[in-house]
């Protein structure tokens, strides 16, 4: 009887499995209109994939994408890491006060060899214009070796 039951349950879900199934829509004759492209947005660093805007980046001279060729310029990846082969993001907070200056740098996250210390080095020397109020914040600092292959960047 339970052979019979399970039989006919298989047979009734079978059935209906065509009922659910993704259909494609015909193909019209008259192709679609083109849409006119986006608007370009504001310029975002990519960190670990991911796009990010960074709030700060409008109160340094010359927005976010001057502010990681600053960054990725005066950057030194420390040698234990290389040796070690360490690669991540270090995620440095801060806060951006009224006069401009840093204040509370800290480390959030590292990856070690020698990485945080760097990246906390390279966000002091950032120079931010003064904002109307305080800013607390968070800035991520990548960290990636050069393929093999790639000429590797001079220290």
């Amino acid at each position: 009887m339970k052979k019979l039951t399970f039989a006919l349950a298989l047979g009734l879900f079978a059935g209906s499995a065509s009922v659910f199934a993704q259909t494609t829509k015909p193909k019209s004759a008259a192709p679609a209109p083109e849409t006119a492209p986006a608007p370009a947005a504001a310029p975002q660093h990519q960190a670990g994939g991911i796009n990010k805007s960074i709030p700060v980046a409008e109160y340094y001279e010359g927005g976010q994408d001057a502010m990681y060729a600053f960054i990725e310029k005066e950057k030194k990846y420390p040698i234990l890491a290389k040796r070690n082969r360490i690669q991540g993001t270090c995620v440095v907070s801060f806060t951006l006060t009224t006069s401009g200056t840093l204040e509370g740098v800290k480390l959030v996250k590292g990856i070690g060899g020698g990485c945080g210390e760097e990246a906390l080095r390279v966000v002091r020397l950032l120079q931010f214009k003064k904002p109307d109020y305080a800013i607390l914040t968070s800035l991520p600092i990548v960290f990636k070796l050069s393929a093999p292959g790639q000429a590797a960047a001079t220290e």
